[in-house]
C-alpha cells in the first residue's frame, strides 16, 4: 500500500506510523485466511447461518484496515502537498494513481493466481486507491471546503443507492458496479479472460478526500492538544452515529441484523456490516475506532509500537512482499501435503487461483501460525528498507 509522506528532514508522524503498522499487519490475516484455510477462498466467514466466533472475528477485525489506510492516505496527500505546489502535489498525486494501477494489475494480480496468462485479473484495494489519489489529484486545487463538501456527500450520501432501482444488465451495469456497488463483480473480456472488481470506486474515493481535509490538523503549527480533541470527540460521534443507526437498523447499511441462533452469533449479526461496497455503518465503525487509536498513540513511545512503526513506515514495499512470500509458502504447502503438478490448475471447480486443489490448507489454528511466520519473515527487509529510506534521498523513494 502506499505512502505519501515524507517530509524534509525526514521527520514522520508516528501516530500515523503506529496505525498504519497495525493495518498492514492484520491485513495480511486476512489475505492468508483466503490462500490457507481449508474452506477455500471463497468460503464465507460473515455467513451468521454457518459461521464461528474465531472465523467471524478473524474475517472482522480485517475490517478495519482498508478504510483506515485509504483515510490515512488522504492525510499523506495533504502533507505531502505541504512541500509541494497545487501543480506539484496534482502531478504527483496522478502518476502515484497510475503507477498504482499498474502495479495492482501486474505484479499483484499474477501473486495472487500465480497464472502467467493472466486469465483473471483481480482489482482490488490498490485499484481504488490508484483511482482515487488521481480524482485527488485533480480536485486539489479546489478550496479545501469544496474537498470536504464532496467527500461528506459520498460518505454520508452514497447509500441512497440502496433505494435506488439500478441497471441489471448492460453497460450501464457495468459502470454502475464499478462505480458504486462492487461486490466481486466479473466483467467478460473474452472466453478465457475475465476481470474481478472488488472495490467501487465513488465510496472509497470519499473516504480519501475527508482524509485529506484533516491532513491540514497534522501540519506543524497546529495546536497538538486540540488534535487529540478532534480526533477523539469525531471518533467518539462516528462510534455514537453508528450505534443509533445500527441499534434501530435505520439508513446505513444494506444488511440489517437480526437475532441469530444465540447470542453471541446475535451480537456478531449486529457487528456484520458490510464492506463491499463499504456501507455508512462499516465507514462509522471502522474510521471511528481508527480515529481514537490517533487520538491516544500520538505520544506513546514503547518497544511495540517501534515494531509496528517499522511496518508502518514501509507499507507499499510490505503490501507487495507478503503477497509473494505467502504464495511462495503455498507452493510448497501444495508439495507438502502430497499433491501433484496435475492438480495445480482445477478446472473441474473453476477455481482461477493455481496451487488451490480441494482440500488443500490448514484448520484455522494453521493460518494463525503461517500468519505469525509471514509477519516476522518481513520485518526484517522492512526494517533495512525502513532504515535505508531515512538515509537516503532517491526520487523513486516516494514511489515505493
Amino acid at each position: 500500500m502506499p505512502n505519501l509522506y515524507e517530509p524534509s528532514g525526514k521527520k514522520r508522524i508516528e501516530s500515523i506510523d503506529i496505525l498504519r503498522g497495525v493495518i498492514m499487519l492484520i491485513m495480511a490475516l486476512d489475505h492468508i485466511r483466503d490462500f490457507f484455510h481449508q474452506a477455500g477462498p471463497l468460503s464465507n466467514p460473515t455467513n451468521m447461518a454457518t459461521t464461528t466466533p474465531i472465523l467471524f472475528f478473524t474475517r472482522w477485525i480485517t475490517h478495519f484496515c482498508a478504510p483506515n489506510f485509504v483515510f490515512l492516505s488522504g492525510i499523506s496527500a495533504y502533507l505531502a502537498g505541504m512541500r509541494r505546489t497545487k501543480s506539484e502535489l496534482s502531478s504527483f498525486l496522478i502518476k502515484r494513481g497510475l503507477w498504482l494501477l499498474l502495479v495492482e494489475v501486474v505484479l499483484l494480480t499474477f501473486a495472487f493466481t500465480l497464472n502467467p496468462f493472466y486469465n483473471f485479473v483481480i482489482l482490488q484495494v490498490l485499484w481504488v486507491i490508484g483511482l482515487s489519489m488521481i480524482i485527488l489529484g485533480l480536485l486539489v486545487r479546489a478550496p479545501l471546503w469544496l474537498i470536504g463538501a464532496i467527500g461528506a456527500l459520498i460518505f454520508f450520501g452514497h447509500d441512497i443507492l440502496d433505494y435506488v432501482t439500478l441497471p441489471k444488465s448492460g453497460a450501464g451495469f457495468v459502470v454502475e458496479q464499478m462505480l458504486f456497488s462492487a461486490q466481486f463483480t466479473i466483467l467478460k473480456l473474452s472466453q478465457t479472460h475475465l476481470i474481478a472488481d472488488l472495490y467501487a470506486l465513488i465510496p472509497w474515493t470519499g473516504v480519501m478526500l475527508l482524509g485529506y481535509v484533516f491532513g491540514q490538523i497534522y501540519t506543524k503549527a497546529f495546536d497538538p492538544a486540540l488534535r487529540k480533541k478532534i480526533l477523539l470527540y469525531t471518533g467518539l460521534g462516528a462510534l455514537g452515529v453508528f450505534m443509533i443507526l445500527r441499534i434501530f437498523n435505520l439508513y446505513g447499511d444494506p444488511a440489517p441484523w437480526g437475532t441469530q441462533r444465540n447470542g453471541i452469533i446475535t451480537f456478531l449479526s449486529f457487528l456484520n456490516v458490510s464492506k463491499y461496497p463499504p456501507s455508512l455503518m462499516y465507514l462509522l465503525l471502522t474510521i471511528g475506532v481508527g480515529l481514537i487509536v490517533l487520538a491516544f498513540t500520538e505520544k506513546i513511545k514503547t518497544k511495540l509500537t517501534d515494531i509496528f512503526i517499522i511496518y508502518g513506515n514501509v507499507p507499499f514495499l510490505y503490501y507487495v512482499m507478503h503477497f509473494y512470500l505467502l504464495r511462495f509458502i503455498s507452493v510448497i504447502v501444495f508439495f507438502a501435503q502430497g499433491f501433484h503438478t496435475n492438480q495445480i490448475v482445477d478446472p473441474k471447480h473453476q477455481n482461477p487461483f493455481l496451487f488451490e486443489p480441494p482440500g488443500f490448507g490448514f484448520h484455522l489454528g494453521g493460518v494463525y501460525l503461517v500468519w505469525l511466520l509471514v509477519i516476522v519473515i518481513l520485518y526484517f527487509p522492512c526494517r533495512w528498507f525502513s532504515n535505508y529510506k531515512k538515509t537516503h534521498n532517491q526520487w523513486w523513494l516516494s514511489y515505493l
